[in-house]
């Protein structure tokens, strides 16, 4: 059989990884007053168990400055047991285990640390809207002793390795940057003054490590901050961090503040490989690739091309721990796949939750949420085959019941499939997909194309139902509404109906938005097409890029409130707003319809009345959940749950964790 790249085993310094596939620091904010807990571990003994070959955990502290108490503590001694059972836990299991040390800088939250900020100069960030204090000669030379100390713990505490983070924003790469680094004094100006920090940093894990013990350093291949540093310079560091005895490159993607959008769902797959492609260029050190990497065959092309010679897939290993085993025995189609929705992860972050996952409801729940077959297996009826009822019949499965799903149309996947029609977001389509095969590997029997109704039930006579029957879509009082030119958001995005020139979409919700990203993109050029013009120097680039983003139909958002995308996630909001923007989206704020006509919408703004004139109404007004057995069930005395939709409008998170609970937690 021929060889798989990704598992082709590499060395870093004298140390040998069995495959190429890393799992990177995330912040999973799991920790208490610093201290590894039991929530952790599981956490990542369960990742060691799938086959991934290296585990870097992080970010861990090096001074209380650094960052918060939910994540790791590295700064103390008394942290060092803690370490030590997190190393072993995963080393038991094969992977080799670094921590990833850092120092937030100006991106450190004053509430979580106790006291202001410090960064290289005095400016705000517009991260966390704080402004730091300017640190003095004498407390960078003490946080460069920090560093060196915290990796001598990790290197008592047993773990393979150590990692620094110096990209992203945070304290190295303020020092980096010329936009937040304005010293006068050794540590700015040039480009070399602004490494010296970092190259101190390695210097000081030197001399307390020694030079045998592997050290990486995560490092941006481009910032993406307009005035900062850029690929070269990037590189120039690469090449400098490897004559400093840095023994592989851990490439990163742009800081938090970054306006290009790095790990949502339509950022393509592998995209900021050139990033780790010019870097490995110009070092002899192993070279890692990260961000939206979530398909091994993907990363196997990566490294067969030349991009990167390792892969990091951290949101991807949240999904399913059992990737690489997967990917290793080609049972790709097993894999639970990362739909890049931040949901779960990135925007649990910012609500300082621990982190969870859309796609896998038993991430971060390991030992809670572990299924087994019962002692009583149960008759199990799901009414519903969207993403809510998909997960009660695994989970239920799981637990050994006998399950029937019972799905109205032809298909699995609910509002997966609608979610996943706008460009960018096929991702929620690859899910439903994954969940149909799932389920019918799971041994869960499948009826589709039929509604359930008291007769069935009855014929069935189930030990319990799981109602997951969703919601239907809300239409507005607004006169004019049964006009024939008035569609329903949800039946634009089936592609069940032709909509006009001009389009005006009731509602700026998370479906209005959809359906005029949608609409928008309507006649703009493929990436197919423009890599062709592009290449062939057809036209210039203004032109290319207006082809690219302006399409044939000219679309407005009518909402009464004065946000737009108020239901979606943090994480993939913004993008998606930049999106509408681009493609020319008329948004109207504070505005009420008041009246469809043959013409148009007639809206209020402000108590100023106006016209609309369009081809199409798109209602995207909301939605109400579809739930006719309930009151019907608990007549007859069946016990039933109502999970997702059914039960309260929501996110496809809440969805998919409702109805996995509710299969779990049948007796």
């Amino acid at each position: 059989m021929e060889k798989d790249p990704l598992f082709e085993p590499i060395m870093i310094n004298q140390m040998e990884v069995a495959n190429r596939i890393v799992m990177p620091a995330m912040y999973m904010v799991m920790c208490r007053d610093y201290l590894v807990t039991d929530r952790l571990v599981d956490f990542y003994v369960e990742r060691a168990k799938g086959g991934v070959g290296t585990i870097i955990v992080g970010f861990a502290t090096v001074d209380e400055r650094s960052g918060g108490a939910m994540g790791i503590g590295a700064h103390d001694d008394r942290f060092i047991p803690g370490l030590r059972r997190l190393a072993s836990e995963i080393k038991k299991h094969g992977p080799r285990s670094f921590v990833q040390l850092n120092h937030a800088g100006r991106y450190a939250i004053s509430r979580h640390i106790g006291q202001q900020p410090v960064a290289p100069s005095p400016l705000p960030s517009r991260l966390t809207r704080e402004t730091p204090r300017e640190m003095s000669i004498e407390e960078i030379g003490q946080a460069v002793e920090a560093f060196g100390r915290a990796a001598r713990r990790v290197r008592e505490a047993g773990f393979d390795g150590v990692e620094i983070l110096a990209g992203t924003g945070y304290l190295i790469s303020e020092f980096l940057s010329p936009l937040t680094n304005q010293r006068t004094d050794v540590y700015g100006g040039s480009l070399d003054n602004r490494m010296r920090f970092g190259l101190e940093v390695i210097q000081a894990i030197r001399s307390e490590t020694g030079v045998d013990f592997p050290l990486l350093v995560r490092m941006n291949g481009n910032d993406f901050m307009p005035g900062g540093n850029n690929r070269e310079d990037m590189q120039a560091f690469a090449v400098t961090l490897e004559a400093a005895s840095v023994d592989a490159l851990n490439i990163n993607v742009g800081w938090h503040e970054a306006r290009v959008p790095q790990i949502v769902a339509s950022v393509p797959r592998g995209v900021f490989g050139y990033l780790s492609r010019g870097i490995k260029e110009k070092v002899a050190i192993p070279v890692i690739s990260g961000h939206r990497i979530n398909d091994p065959n993907v990363g196997r092309e990566m490294i067969v091309d030349g991009m990167c010679d390792m892969v990091a897939m951290g949101r991807s290993l949240i999904a399913d721990p059992r990737l690489p085993e997967k990917a290793q025995a080609r049972r790709e189609a097993d894999i639970v796949q990362c739909v890049a929705c931040g949901q779960g992860c990135f925007d649990h972050i910012f609500m300082e939750k621990p982190v969870e996952c859309l796609s896998n409801p038993q991430a971060g729940y390991e030992k809670e949420y572990h299924l087994s077959p019962g002692k009583n297996p149960r008759r199990i009826m799901v009414v519903g085959g969207g993403p809510a009822g998909m997960n009660a019949a695994l989970a239920a499965a799981g637990c050994g019941h006998t399950v029937t799903l019972y799905e109205k149309s032809d298909r699995l996947g609910g509002q997966l499939h609608l979610a996943g029609a706008p460009p960018g977001r096929e991702e929620f389509r690859e899910l439903a997909e994954n969940l149909t095969r799932r389920v019918t590997v799971a041994g869960v029997r499948l009826v589709l194309n039929r509604m359930v109704d008291p007769a069935l039930v009855e014929q069935e006579h189930p030990d319990a139902v799981i109602l997951a029957t969703g919601a239907t879509p809300l239409t507005p009082p607004i006169p004019g509404v049964d006009l024939p030119h008035v569609v329903q958001a949800w039946d634009v995005l089936a592609g069940n109906v032709v909509t006009g020139r001009r389009v005006v979409v009731i509602g700026g919700g998370a479906v209005g938005v959809e359906t005029a990203q949608l609409l928008a993109d309507k006649g703009t050029l493929s990436g197919e097409g423009l890599k062709f013009l592009l290449i062939n120097q057809a036209e210039d680039f203004k032109t290319l890029y207006e082809l690219a983003t302006r399409g044939t139909k000219q679309v407005v958002i009518v909402e009464m409130i004065d946000s737009i995308g108020r239901d979606i996630g943090l994480t993939t909001r913004w993008t998606m707003l930049k999106d509408l923007d681009r493609a020319g989206v008329s948004l109207k704020k504070r505005t009420t319809a008041l009246e469809i006509t043959g013409e148009g919408v007639r809206v209020e703004t402000d108590g100023k009345e106006e016209m609309l004139s369009c081809d199409t109404v798109v209602l995207a007004a909301g939605a109400v959940p579809h739930n006719p057995l309930h009151v019907l069930l608990e007549q007859k005395g069946i016990p039933c749950r109502v999970v997702g939709d059914a039960h309260r409008i929501g996110l496809a998170f809440d969805a998919v964790h409702q109805g996995f609970a509710a299969g779990r937690e049948i007796v």
